[in-house]
């Protein structure tokens, strides 16, 4: 090994530990500091429900989004997941704000060096080439002959602890392996004669055992689904926070991102945990992790040899349940804090949410048009975001903590019949119990954080203002079948 890179592994080991005792990581659309430095592990969206495909309505579906903010055309990489992490999803089926099941994804490159033929006919070199792919790609999930980098990954069900319970692999059924592949991003219509076609290809059944049924799994890039006019919003919510609706431009819009999803019978997930009508309630949250040191090598070869070495135990560095918590609730020096906690630990965040700043902000910056509610603490707010809404997906005895809950025993709503506003627009089968692709999480959060679950006026008077930012999600952009979310934005149109 070269002396240079010797020094270089054992005095930044030294350091990745020291960082690793005295600070924290993070994750949700680049809110927080660390997260900003490693986009492959940042969690963006998370999304679960019962699930409203016609003849699927017995399961529900989980959908975690990671590495924001994609261009479709960002080559010639692309945006292949981190196979130095782990990415996984969190069911609480017993309401004590621990994990009873987990599902992980493991990512693995699988590189070939594609070379052409370069020189006259006298003097041919095989040179490798540059991009990622050299020729047409698909239909089907093995046909990557001309592709460089392909990612094959692994879905492991962990029952108790995500670090110590009992771990089986998950199997895909159309061969008996324990092994499943990862679409090659929407490079372009000259790559894909069908793209749509092609990621449907990497849709997967599975198996686990002590579940009886039908499991689906897809993990691929898809068009960005959450809608937010998110550079007014962060301009000091530079918009009219009074004004229509769909008025303000989606800055997502033109984005992509990629999506580990699942689709699980109900009867697989549920437990314990019940609501006073005796009904079902899951929590659910996803996290991503890495390894607790990286080294970077001064001289990465070819020959294996990469630009970056990393080991120890894997340490939470993303962690997202309900949207918007850590980007609008919790305080910037606690951001990576968070990202890095577990839910039962909750209660070390909770004066963000009895006491939380935003309402007193738009008093701030909206004088005469704003009122924030005038009680404290805000337990309208931790039974909102903290326990679950009374009667729908509160579980009895309920340990309070940050992390979608869901009430599978709630009929779904169709498609196209959905109020994006969910329970407060009347509709028991979205947000927050749990969350659908459709709802506009974003506006129904305004109103709860100004005081809409406040009946007495004179605390709260603006409890019935339509806050919004002006931004509401295309139903176009969404699909009516697993895995919901559209097909990606291509990087280069036919």
């Amino acid at each position: 090994m070269n002396r240079l890179f010797q020094r270089s592994l054992i005095s930044t080991a030294v350091l990745g530990v020291c960082l690793g005792s005295a600070v924290s990581f993070a994750s949700s659309h680049r809110e927080a500091p660390f997260i900003t430095k490693a986009p492959k592990v940042d969690g963006t969206d998370f999304y679960m429900f019962r699930s409203y495909e016609i003849g699927r309505e017995n399961t529900v579906t989980l959908i975690a989004n990671y590495l924001p903010l994609q261009d479709a055309y960002g080559g010639p990489n692309y945006f292949d997941l981190d196979q130095d992490a782990i990415y996984e999803i969190h069911i609480d089926n017993s309401g004590n704000a621990q994990e009873d099941i987990t599902f992980q994804f493991k990512f693995t490159d699988v590189e070939q060096d594609l070379q052409l033929a370069v020189g006259d006919s006298g003097a041919t070199e095989q040179v490798s080439v540059p991009l990622k792919n050299i020729g047409g790609i698909g239909p089907g999930p093995g046909d990557t002959g001309s592709v460089q980098m392909t990612q094959t990954y692994e879905v492991s069900v962990i029952r108790g602890d995500r670090r110590t319970g009992t771990a089986e692999k998950m199997m895909n059924t159309l061969d008996g392996s324990n092994t499943f592949i990862k679409p090659v991003d929407n490079i372009g219509g000259k790559s894909f004669s069908d793209y749509q076609g092609y990621a449907e290809e990497h849709i997967y059944a599975g198996a686990f055992s002590g579940c009886n049924g039908d499991v689906r799994v897809f993990a691929g890039q898809r068009q960005e689904a959450f809608a937010v006019n998110l550079g007014e919003i962060f301009d000091l919510v530079n918009t009219n926070p009074l004004g229509p609706r769909n008025a303000e431009t989606n800055d997502l819009a033109d984005k992509n991102v990629t999506s580990l999803a699942l689709e699980v019978p109900i009867s697989c997930l549920t437990g314990v945990a019940a609501n006073s009508a005796g009904q079902p309630v899951l929590g659910g949250w996803t996290t991503a992790s890495l390894r607790q040191g990286r080294v970077l090598n001064p001289q990465p070869m070819a020959d294996g040899t990469g630009a970056s070495v990393s080991g120890g135990a894997y340490t939470q560095v993303s962690r997202l349940g309900m949207p918007l918590v850590n980007e609008v609730v919790i305080g910037l020096k606690d951001k990576d804090a968070f990202n890095a906690s577990q839910p039962m630990d909750d209660g070390q965040f909770a004066t963000y949410v009895t006491n939380p700043t935003l309402p007193e902000l738009l008093e701030i910056l909206f004088a005469g048009t704003a009122v924030a509610p005038n009680m404290f603490p805000r337990t309208d707010l931790v039974t909102a975001f903290l326990e679950g809404v009374p009667g729908v997906n509160m579980p009895v005895g309920v340990t309070g903590s940050e992390m979608l809950r869901l009430n599978p025993a709630i009929e779904v709503t169709a498609f196209g019949m959905q109020n994006d506003l969910g329970v407060l627009g009347g509709d028991n089968a979205g947000f927050p119990n749990g969350r659908r692709p459709i709802d506009d999480v974003v506006d129904a959060s305004l109103r709860v954080a100004m005081g809409a679950l406040i009946s007495d006026a004179t605390v709260a008077p603006n409890n019935t203002a339509p806050f919004t930012d002006g931004v509401q999600v295309d139903p176009a952009n969404l699909m009516v079948s697993f895995p919901y979310l559209n097909t990606p934005l291509p990087g280069a149109p036919n």
